[in-house]
């Protein structure tokens, strides 16, 4: 009987795991996802500043011209290990020069590498699983322009049990959405801006607070959050804090200057680098959305 039970026990144990692998399983996208899409670079520029890509890739004094070498090196400090901003540059060896647009729509939908495994999600997936196929396309028609550069990557220095990537599939399971977070009867300029904000410009990666497992805490949606460093916070961009006008937080994004004189800092003035790229219809519309944000003290 003993024996039984336990035979019984650890086939359990192991239909169960079968089971957690294969829906935690890297799942990217049909072979046929892109069928039909014509690639413009010239709108990929648009959705390259859009999405902060050299925020992250490019060196982290890099100027001018210089934020176009995607050369990675950047590093992330977080609660669960050091993770270092991959080459993403042109390179055929290093970076990504030997992706297809497939390859691109994967890391940036599903958090999927072209090897089949998971990426952490320090690379904002969760917030560009929002984002359209076709902007997918153009950006990696825009960055093929972009110069190539051999720098070697650096490992990420995370440590067990964070260094197991098959766990990151439970992750996903529990905090990868393609919805909006802000719904209802929203304008067409409202709409736009809603993209930009969940999608693109994946802003709550930073404002919004995060649970123990590091997903975010969607009921409390911009609402600020701790640095994952460990010093200093986010701060709440909803409503209930800021009172800028429509109009205050477009200049804000253009100039980066706030209505009090005062000026973007830290990590944000690379994010104004970026917005001041977008026309001004399209800071208009961060704005509009901004407004319709329910507001959490």
């Amino acid at each position: 009987m003993f024996k039984r039970g336990l035979f019984l026990a650890v086939l359990a144990g192991a239909l169960t795991g079968a089971v957690l692998l294969y829906i935690t399983r890297p799942q990217p996208l049909p072979d046929d996802a892109l069928a039909g899409l014509v690639a413009d670079a010239a709108r990929g520029e648009t959705v390259f500043w859009a999405a902060g890509c050299a925020s992250c890739h490019a060196a982290a004094d890099a100027k001018g011209d210089e934020k176009l070498i995607l050369a990675g090196g950047q590093r992330f400090v977080s609660p669960y290990g050091t993770f270092v901003a991959p080459n993403i540059s042109n390179d055929a060896i290093t970076g990504i020069g030997a992706w297809r647009a497939l390859d691109l729509a994967n890391a940036m939908l599903r958090g999927v590498s072209p090897g089949g495994s998971h990426y952490y999600p320090v690379f904002p997936y969760a917030s560009y699983a929002r984002a359209s196929l076709q902007d997918i396309v153009d950006l990696r028609a825009f960055l093929a322009t972009l110069p190539a550069d051999a720098t070697p990557n650096q490992p990420h220095e995370v440590g067990f049990p964070f260094n197991i990537r098959l766990g990151l599939g439970l992750w996903k399971l529990l905090y990868l959405r393609d919805g909006w977070v802000v719904t209802g009867d929203l304008t067409p300029d409202e709409e736009r801006g809603r993209y930009l904000v969940e999608a693109l410009g994946h802003c709550g990666e930073c404002h919004t607070p995060r649970g123990a497992l590091g997903g975010p805490d969607l009921s409390r949606w911009l609402a600020g959050g701790p640095v994952p460093a460990g010093t200093g916070r986010f701060p709440n961009i909803t409503p209930a804090a800021l009172d800028w006008s429509e109009g205050d937080i477009a200049e804000y994004l253009s100039s980066g200057f706030t209505p009090e004189y005062d000026s973007a800092g830290g990590h944000m003035a690379l994010v104004v680098e970026n917005t001041a790229r977008l026309s001004p219809e399209d800071r208009q519309a961060i704005a509009a959305y901004l407004k319709q944000v329910a507001p959490v003290p």
